[in-house]
């Protein structure tokens, strides 16, 4: 059977944990050449390692969303050991929960400057790379698939500035969509719903968190699993015709 993503080469970020590093083994389970990345080199080595020993191919390198020069540097190791990325997951988040008069300045900066302006200049750098490949004469091989979150278009979670920062994402990947739409590169959003990763740490094991699963249609956190196709369909050529679109994937969480 052809693997989806056979040919390609996936640069993930946030890829030390959580959404990251189970998209990194999921794009390598599918053929893809991946480049995994977290602002310590150290915290992907041993997932690119458990990779390459499962007979995929991966790249462990250092990125700084937030920092240009270290996006750039980390696109420049991926170029020289796979050559041009063709796919790009931007998924490096934060979060600083907390009411908007109480989380400090300096945390505010960190989500923004995390989840959108890294959002941004992990997507810019790679859409750069690929026009000056001539992604455009190839036809829509580019694919860029930004993370957003349900709490782009919800209230009251309690996560004021991750929500703005998530509903920034949306905006910008349909503005990147359009941009970019005669350059070869699809731009696409995921939201997900509320699924248990290291980033929602121990919260759903506690009373408030327990509460807040009961209050759900569904009265259940959805599995991270619940995400592969739609990442993969993003990833791949079967999304040869879409670009610009905001899938939210959240088992009826938000509705």
């Amino acid at each position: 059977m052809t693997q989806r993503l056979e040919g390609r080469t996936c640069l993930i970020t946030g890829a030390s944990s959580g959404f990251g590093a189970h998209f990194a083994r999921l794009a390598a389970g599918e053929g893809a050449r991946v480049v995994v990345a977290a602002r310590r080199r150290d915290r992907v080595q041993s997932l690119a390692d458990e990779i390459a020993a499962a007979g995929g191919r991966a790249l462990a390198v250092a990125m700084d969303v937030t920092d240009e020069t270290s996006v750039i540097a980390a696109y420049d190791a991926a170029y020289e050991k796979y050559g041009t990325i063709d796919t790009i997951i931007a998924n490096a988040g934060v979060s600083a929960p907390g009411r908007s008069t109480e989380v400090t300045v300096e945390a505010i900066r960190g989500v923004l400057d995390t989840n959108l302006l890294g959002v941004l200049l992990t997507a810019r750098e790679g859409a750069k790379r690929l026009i000056e490949a001539g992604s455009a004469k190839e036809g829509p091989q580019g694919r860029i698939l930004l993370i957003g979150s349900i709490t782009a278009h919800m209230t009251g979670q309690g996560e004021t500035i991750y929500s703005a920062s998530k509903a920034g994402v949306a905006h910008l990947g349909r503005n990147l969509a359009r941009e970019w739409v005669r350059q070869g590169i699809n731009v696409n959003v995921i939201q997900p719903g509320y699924i248990q990763t290291e980033l929602a740490g121990d919260w759903f094991d506690s009373e408030g968190g327990k509460a807040q699963v009961a209050g759900f249609n569904r009265r259940r956190l959805q599995p991270i699993a619940a995400l592969d196709e739609p990442v993969l369909y993003f990833c791949s050529d079967a999304s040869l015709h879409t670009t610009g679109a905001i899938l939210t994937l959240d088992d009826g969480q938000s509705i």
